[in-house]
């Protein structure tokens, strides 16, 4: 009885999923069956458990799986079905073992994640009708609700599908295109007769998507984020897959219509225009094409199994007579086999030229992602057919698709195809052919992961396609990339380059030790990384720079330019930081566990120790270090002689000095994660190899101040109490004063700032106290003497002359007492005078800044390093200050001695700054302007009071700016960006000019008009001669220039947010809004928000008027001057600052907004002052000048969003009011005057919003218009209220687009709304008249009262009118001047289709009607 009953339960996953309670006993059960190679083993033990009746079913259909791999298991050795040996074998033995071994083995894995049966009553809460409720997809097709519901098993529903198939095939195969359309969120269905009716799908598939146009947004489970959906996608491709392995099993797929039906229905669904069909049937395609490769994997090497055991047959059957059955049997075997591998490849050849040729190029990001991904597994699971040049090129393709993803999927599909060496000569023409788009993705794609993707791809060309050196260098070059995950993908490249170099050494060299070949592979290092150094300046363009801001030490480095940029260098010394690592230590930090050698620092320490200056015989490089090798006795004498093939070049030198020191910090960093006491061990051992060494680094390389900067970065990664412990403070002295002397001999910037680092580590091991103490002390008399020494016999400094030698002297003694000042209080050495006997530094620091008046371009850094020390003076100053109510003597002398020097000093920050009788040079004008506003933002009132409420000691010392030098201020800062705006111009006009010149050759009539455009694009930029020698300008130049800019315009806000300068002065920076770079923009949305805060939060809405006026003037007078190409930046300031008028709080609710009057008198303010532009240059017959200032009104439209419509009257009547003082008649017809309609327009929208007196046609009118800014485009879009800001902007080009929305618009819902009305002629009429929507709707919106004047095309609208309007009688109050539109058809036919400035536009029937119709159709 069971046995009659079990067709229909297995043909229904419901009734499956009644039985599935006994499935979780199944865990506890048969633990050993839990590792199986089928889901069916995790099912079978249920109904044994339960009762007899599922025992029958377990017994016909689930129990012979589980017993053939039983029986396969001790046929094929090392399998793991070797456990089950006890189900009963009787199976087909041949056909079912490539399944059980290679393809079904790998899933159980998948499906006991799946299937995970934990909490039980997860499998109670998968309620299909709800899912159904929940998702608006139907619930009626069992096998969708398998793969949906998470506690049903794949197998069985893929087993159960098979077995019906045998049964009825019609109506288990419309399941299955039921299950497709289920999956692509389609809730129709197919029946039997039309599933198997190949020639009615496309008409089938047309009604669907009729049904499917109907709704908004379909929801469909791949592309779905309900939680419901969360593991669709994974288990479709499962049971796909479970499917077509199952199918290839029983015979199924080559039997049965199973695979065809699919293939028809899926590939004439993935051309389908709706997106949830094309993205699943692509998807499913894609999925049964992968688990087709899997099955044709298999097939194809059982027939090499088979092919193998013929010739063995034969040769067997050669040496006995008599036929053979078991040969006749292999070959009936054989060719049952061939039929299976041609139907196999016809089904994939299907699904390649049926879907993936089509798609893998869909407009679709995330379909061409799943068509590149299933090619990449194609290619390893079946690369006797996939890998070949044919199907290889797609990949190619798709390297230069626009979407990452897709990109990222090409190159993950080619990280598995070079691994299979027996298929390289294949991709012979596919590397040579996209080679170089590899190397371009390698080194300038946007996206991180992709570049690192491809690194490794190109690691695994190189195995198999040597590259070229040129190709070798390009990849190498990463190694110095910013991104450290770039660095370590390009490290194994690189490291196997530096091993070929190696080898082809050592294979020169007649059997060289391990010491020689140490010393060879560091040679071989430091020769690349020059290279590659030298490479990668060269692409930069400052080849000819060093990093340490001075003229490299290689003359080969030293040019023309050099000093200059060296000089400009010295302005950016705040950036020079000792933590800041180098391009070679962030180099060795990627090889580190690359290139084994970098790890032995004893090793490169002995060999910088050499002497490789020698000259080429060995004799004489020989001679010398025998007897410093005899000196110390401890090692051979040709352990001291440098051979040529590891002889380092100077530049090779610096390099390993670099790689010493990155060796020693890694080597510290490492052992810190390492064992107990490992890190002290390391520490020490690094510190007793650097005392006897590091003296003679000091020694060999004190001349040159590149090697030298990189020894003193060395002292810091020593142990210093290990001099103690070693009772060796005579060299600890001595290293002092190593440093010392290299401090007090140098001037870069490098050099100082490792110098000055090395002392501070000094000072901070406190168990060397005393002779810190007594170091730094010599220290600050060398200095002293120093400064004595060079000013010696002038007694007048301020208007002493001295030599260049004796202005780079005191330039170079300002840098290091700025330095030493910087980290260390120095307020008594400098006021120290020894009783009146000399004068004191602050006395001499003062008269050599009183030279910065005299205007030396020679003693701009000495200038700028004084006003330094002198502000860090006043710092250390200002925090010895005591907040005791009685102070005593002292601290009274101490505070009065503070304000002298705070006075005298900033006597000369303003005559520098902002002054005007000095001739100050810019570099010290920048130096004080940044010194002065610093001052008073320390003593700002702001800083006078701490967070608790009490003064702090400051408080008695608050400076304040006069109004006279703010605005001195903000013309410096003026001045700075005028100065920073045409450096930029004319880098850029050289870049145009050398397009033009590239281009010269091909037309003298577009020659002419490029330079008309030349000259009418820079009308009034001279140049100045701060901009000469810009020809060989290069990123770095332009980044500094930027910093210094940005330096300055940070320092002037950072005054306006403490309250130093009042916010009416950042007026200055908000009208450049938009003209330089997006560093500069972010400045000025700081200068919005405090503008916001001070004017709103706290009420001084004042300000606000006067800093929003002022700067939109200002911001527009550039484009009125020519400055600025158009108003687009000034709209952009004006939506900026809009956003001043209303403070929003969480979730944009409103906190506080600016009273309206305060917008009123903005707009009545920016209306005045461009009315008496537009009569001034109405006076001189200024044509341009008085259309750009016109356009002025595109900016006022965005500061119209906060007001009601009694102020919209007010800003309405004052706008009539100035334009008739200034006797301004405006155009109604003129294209001229179309931004002052468009502004007029939303005054009239805005008017109307709030006013129940407006005819109810405008209002119903405003309605469509928003529809029609949601769908349909009807060439008046200009009056929807919201929309126009960003219209405005670019109103020009407008009318032409919206034809091309609304006809791209009809296919979709168009048709449907005339389909009602049974006209085809409206969508031509649509389409066709798109100019005549804009030329005539003002002439039939007069013949509408008596219908005699109707188009051909528009006679149905009329008609339509009354039941959609139901109140057209209001739109006759537009008639008399509607009849204004007449005269624009015979005189401006271009300016008609911008007609879109009168209200009355607002009254058109056309529009309102594609409207109405829209909205029907939805």
């Amino acid at each position: 009885m069971s046995d009659t009953n079990s067709p229909a339960p297995r043909r229904s996953q419901r009734d499956k999923k009644a039985v599935q309670p006994f499935i979780s006993a199944a865990s506890s059960g048969p633990k050993k069956r839990k590792r199986t190679s089928s889901d069916t083993e995790n099912d079978a033990p249920g109904p044994v458990d339960a009762q007899a009746v599922p025992s029958d079913e377990s017994g016909e259909d689930e129990d012979d799986e589980p017993g053939e791999e039983g029986y396969e298991a001790p046929k094929v050795k090392g399998t793991k079905p070797r456990r089950k040996s006890s189900p009963k074998p009787k199976a087909t033995p041949t056909a079912k073992k490539p399944r059980a071994e290679k393809i079904v083995m790998p899933k159980p894995l998948k499906v006991a994640a799946r299937r995970g049966r934990k909490p039980k009553e997860t499998e109670n809460a998968y309620d299909a009708d709800q899912v159904a409720k929940d998702t608006k997809i139907s619930a009626d097709n069992p096998l969708f609700n398998a793969i949906m519901n998470p506690a049903s098993p794949l197998q069985s529903s893929a087993e159960d599908f098979l077995e019906s198939l045998q049964q009825s095939p019609e109506s288990t195969l419309a399941e299955l295109i039921n299950l497709v359309l289920r999956s692509c969120g389609c809730n129709d269905s197919v029946d039997a007769d039309q599933a198997v009716d190949f020639d009615g799908i496309v008409s089938a598939l047309d009604d669907f998507t009729e049904v499917l146009k109907q709704e908004n947004s379909p929801v469909y489970p791949l592309t779905s984020k309900l939680p419901v959906f969360k593991r669709f996608r994974k288990s479709l491709s499962e049971w796909i897959e479970r499917l077509v392995i199952s199918a290839a099993d029983l015979g199924a797929l080559y039997t049965t219509q199973m695979m065809e039906t699919l293939q028809q229905w899926v590939v004439s669904m993935s051309s389908s225009q709706i997106r949830s069909f094309r993205h699943t049937a692509t998807v499913i395609a894609l999925e049964a094409e992968t688990a087709l490769c899997d099955v044709a994997a298999a097939v194809d090497k059982e027939a090499e199994v088979v092919a193998r055991q013929r010739e063995g047959e034969k040769k067997r059957k050669a040496s006995t007579k008599g036929p053979n059955p078991r040969l006749k049997e292999l070959e009936q075997k054989a060719q049952a086999i061939k039929r299976q591998q041609n139907k196999l490849k016809s089904y994939i050849k299907e699904f390649v030229d049926g879907v993936f040729v089509h798609r893998f190029r869909d407009l679709d990001p995330n379909i061409r992602a799943e068509c590149v991904r299933a090619i990449g597994l194609w290619l390893k699971k079946y690369p006797d057919y996939f890998l070949d040049a044919h199907y290889l090129r797609y990949v190619g393709w798709v390297l230069s698709d626009a979407n990452n993803h897709v990109r990222l999927e090409a190159v993950k599909a080619l990280s598995n195809v070079y691994d299979q060496s027996e298929y390289v000569p294949s991709l012979t023409h596919f590397t040579e052919r996209f080679k170089s788009r590899l190397l371009e993705m390698a080194t300038s794609d946007v996206e991180l992961s992709i570049r690192v993707a491809v690194i490794h791809v190109l690691g695994d060309i190189e195995g198999h396609f040597p590259l070229e050196d040129e190709e070798k260098d390009k990849l190498c070059l990463l190694l110095f990339d910013e991104e450290n995950r770039v660095r370590r993908a390009v490290s194994p490249f690189v490291r196997a380059v530096w091993e070929e170099d190696t080898d082809e050494q050592l294979s020169a060299q007649n059997k060289p030790n391990d010491k020689e070949k140490g010393r060879i592979g560091f040679k071989v290092l430091s020769k690349l990384f020059v290279r590659w150094g030298k490479a990668l300046d060269t692409i930069a363009g400052d080849a000819e720079e060093s990093e340490l801001g001075d003229v490299a030490g290689d003359e080969d480095d030293v040019v023309t330019g050099g000093s200059r940029r060296a000089h400009r260098r010295k302005e950016v010394i705040a950036l020079v930081t000792e933590k800041k690592l180098g391009r070679v230590a962030l180099a060795v930090e990627a090889l580190w566990s690359e290139i084994e050698p970098l790890s032995d620092w004893e090793a490169l320490l002995e060999l910088l120790l050499l002497d490789h200056s020698a000259a080429g015989d060995g004799s004489q490089g020989a001679a010398s270090p025998p007897a410093r090798a005899k000196a110390n006795g401890k090692q051979k004498v040709d352990d001291y002689q440098v051979a040529d093939a590891w002889r380092l070049e100077e530049v090779e030198e610096s390099v390993l000095l670099e790689v010493l020191v990155s060796a020693l910090r890694l080597a510290k960093e490492e052992s810190t994660g390492g064992k107990k006491g490992e890190e002290e061990n390391v520490s020490n051992n690094i510190t007793r190899e650097l005392i006897k060494g590091l003296p003679r680094l000091f020694i060999k390389h004190q001349s040159d101040q590149g090697r030298i900067a990189e020894v003193l970065a060395i002292p810091t990664l020593m142990n210093l109490d290990l001099y103690l412990e070693m009772r060796m403070i005579a060299a600890y002295t001595a290293l002092w004063d190593d440093v010392i002397k290299q401090f007090m001999s140098h001037s870069s910037a490098k050099v100082l700032s490792n110098a000055m680092t090395a002392i501070r580590y000094f000072m901070e091991a406190t168990s060397l106290s005393n002779s810190n103490s007594t170091k730094i002390l010599e220290l600050e008399d060398e200095l002293s003497t120093q400064l004595r020494d060079t000013i010696a016999g002038r007694d007048e400094i301020e208007v002493a002359s001295f030599s260049e030698d004796e202005v780079l002297a005191l330039g170079a003694w300002c840098t290091r007492l700025a330095i030493l000042t910087g980290t260390r209080n120095m307020t008594l050495w400098i006021e120290e005078d020894e009783g009146g006997k000399q004068s004191s530094a602050w006395d001499i620091v003062n008269a050599l800044v009183e030279r910065g008046r005299l205007g030396y371009k020679e003693e701009e850094m000495m200038i700028e390093q004084a006003l330094h020390v002198l502000m860090l003076h006043i710092l250390w100053k200002t925090k010895g200050l005591t907040a005791d109510k009685e102070p005593t003597p002292e601290e009274i002398r101490y505070k009065e001695v503070l304000i002298e020097q705070r006075e005298t000093f900033l006597e000369k920050l303003v005559e520098y700054a902002v002054g005007t009788q000095s001739n100050t040079v810019d570099g010290v004008k920048r130096a004080a302007f940044k010194h002065l506003l610093d001052l008073h933002v320390l003593y700002s009132s702001t800083n006078a009071i701490s967070p608790e409420g009490t003064p702090l000691p400051i408080s008695s010392l608050a400076l304040t700016l006069d109004d006279e030098v703010q605005y001195r201020c903000a013309g410096y800062i003026q001045a700075e960006i005028e100065r920073y705006a045409e450096f930029l111009d004319d880098d850029n006009d050289e870049d145009d000019d050398s397009q033009r010149s590239d281009a010269e050759g091909s037309d003298g009539q577009d020659n002419a008009d490029a330079e008309k455009g030349a000259k009418a694009k820079r009308p009034k930029k001279p140049k100045k001669a701060t901009n000469e020698g810009l020809s060989d300008v290069n990123p770095r130049d332009l980044l500094e220039r930027e910093y210094l800019f940005i330096d300055v315009i940070s320092t002037f806000l950072r005054a306006i947010r403490c309250g130093a300068m009042h916010i009416h002065h950042g007026a200055v920076i908000l009208a450049h809004y938009g003209r330089l770079e997006a560093a500069f923009d972010a400045c000025s949305r700081v200068v919005v928000d405090v503008l916001r805060e001070d004017s709103i939060m706290k009420g001084d809405p004042q300000i606000i008027v006067a800093t929003l006026t002022q700067a939109l003037q200002e911001g527009y007078t550039l484009v009125l001057d020519g400055m600025v190409r158009d108003e687009m930046n000034a709209t952009q300031l004006a939506k900026l600052l809009a956003t001043c008028f209303v403070v929003r709080g969480n979730q944009l609710s409103v906190i506080r907004r600016l009273p309206a009057q305060y917008i009123i008198q903005v707009q009545t303010n920016l209306l005045s002052w461009i009315s008496k532009r537009l009569a001034g240059y109405a006076a001189n017959e200024n044509k341009k000048s008085f259309k750009s200032a016109i356009d002025f009104f595109r900016v006022l439209i965005p500061l119209l969003n906060a007001i009601d419509s009694r102020d919209a009257l007010k800003i309405k009547a004052h706008m009539d009011q100035v334009f008739a003082e200034a006797k301004v008649e405006v155009s109604p017809t003129s294209k001229v005057w179309e931004s002052q309609r468009a502004y007029e327009k939303r005054l009239g929208a805005i008017m109307s919003k709030d006013n129940p007196q407006m005819p109810k046609a405008k209002r119903g009118r405003k309605k469509g218009a928003a529809a029609t800014g949601a769908g349909a485009s009807s060439g008046e879009d200009e009056s929807e209220g919201d929309g126009i800001q960003d219209e405005d902007i670019q109103d020009r080009p407008r009318p032409r687009p919206r034809p091309r929305r609304s006809t791209r618009a009809n296919p979709d819902g168009v048709d449907e709304s005339t389909g009602d009305e049974g006209a085809p002629v409206t969508p031509k009429a649509r389409r066709g008249k798109a100019a005549a929507q804009r030329k005539s709707p003002s002439v039939e919106a007069e013949a509408r009262p008596d219908d005699g004047e109707g188009s051909r095309s528009a006679s149905p609208l009329p008609s339509l009118t009354p039941s959609e309007e139901g109140d057209p009688e209001p739109e006759e109050t537009t008639t008399p001047r509607s009849s204004l539109k007449r005269p624009r058809e015979d005189e401006e036919d271009e300016a008609t289709g911008e007609a879109n400035g009168d209200l009355d536009d607002e009254m058109d029937d056309i529009p309102d009607i594609q409207v109405r119709r829209k909205r029907i159709r939805h």
